[in-house]
């Protein structure tokens, strides 16, 4: 492999969770001006924004900093407690109703890209469960597309851990993201090193079995070896945070088997995004700047080989 970073991706960084913004409120147009102005960054993935003068601004600066847009629901359905798969229908369809709403302030902002999670699941109704995730998601992608061209990608989270999220092992993704697909061809999932340990998957389990219906990576870390540690679950924590999984190594071997399955290309150059968070009082600045060091250093490993 040849080239820049920029050749293969567009690096980008999740602003709600390098930055306390995940509520709606706090430093929004701080926090995104700051990430716009730093041209190691493409693309920036946002959440919701209670007031609508700041959306007009931040898509303002999106548009003059010719930056790439995208909309990470997630924050709407695990503040308010939703579940987009619950088999309470009043329950289901107020999850819906928020991720709708996600998906018009998305718009709104001029985003490319939409993504969602999973809900809680009991294994006795599993398949239950299944079922009425399949039904959300397709009405999720039907009123997408009404809308306009914007993608709508699920992301795969843990299911025994921390979030217990349905989807979940590999195994379900691929079932799952091939039912969507007979309909939406363009639906995805997205990916995320730092949730793959907490999947007690390898990279390899993990993204082999989805590999033709990944859209979009995060890049991050978690601690799993012990619940009694500092940042367990999924925190994501710095790269090489204490009692951590994921580092240089690790992040390099994620990059090599996504480029193995075709997954970086230079026609689309698909978002890699860092998920990263302060643990503690740590400083937002300094926690993203260890993050482009770990690629940097992670991408050298990689076009060395």
């Amino acid at each position: 492999m040849q080239g820049t970073l920029s050749t293969y991706m567009k690096v980008g960084l999740i602003q709600f969770m390098a930055y306390p913004v995940s509520s709606g409120e706090g430093p929004i147009e701080e926090s995104f001006k700051k990430i716009a102005m730093d041209p190691f960054f493409e693309a920036v993935e946002v959440t919701r924004m209670k007031d609508p003068l700041v959306r007009q601004k931040v898509r303002a600066m999106k548009e003059t900093a010719k930056m790439t847009l995208t909309y990470g629901a997630q924050p709407r359905l695990l503040s308010a407690k939703m579940n987009i798969n619950d088999l309470d229908e009043g329950k289901r369809l107020a999850a819906l109703e928020n991720l709708k709403e996600g998906i018009d302030e998305a718009y709104e902002l001029g985003s490319s890209g939409f993504a969602f999670l999973s809900g809680h699941y009991a294994e006795e109704t599993k398949e239950a469960s299944f079922d009425a995730l399949v039904r959300s998601t397709k009405e999720l992608c039907r009123y997408a597309r009404q809308k306009g061209s914007m993608k709508v990608a699920l992301e795969v989270f843990d299911y025994d851990i921390d979030k217990k999220s349905l989807i979940g092992p590999a195994s379900l993704a691929a079932r799952y993201a091939k039912e969507i697909r007979k309909e939406y061809p363009d639906f995805g999932l997205l990916v995320d090193l730092s949730h793959i340990p907490l999947l007690h998957e390898t990279i390899e389990e993990a993204l082999l079995p989805v590999k033709e219906y990944i859209v979009h990576a995060h890049m991050g870390n978690c601690v799993i070896k012990d619940p009694t540690l500092p940042a367990y679950g999924d925190a994501h924590p710095r790269f090489g945070f204490p009692g951590g999984e994921n580092d240089v190594d690790e992040l390099a071997h994620y990059l090599e088997v996504l480029f193995s399955i075709g997954f970086f290309s230079q026609k689309t150059r698909p978002v890699v995004s860092f998920e990263v968070k302060p643990y503690g009082d740590e400083d937002p600045d300094l926690v993203v700047a260890n993050a482009k060091r770990t690629l940097l250093l992670a991408w050298d490993k990689v076009t060395k080989k």
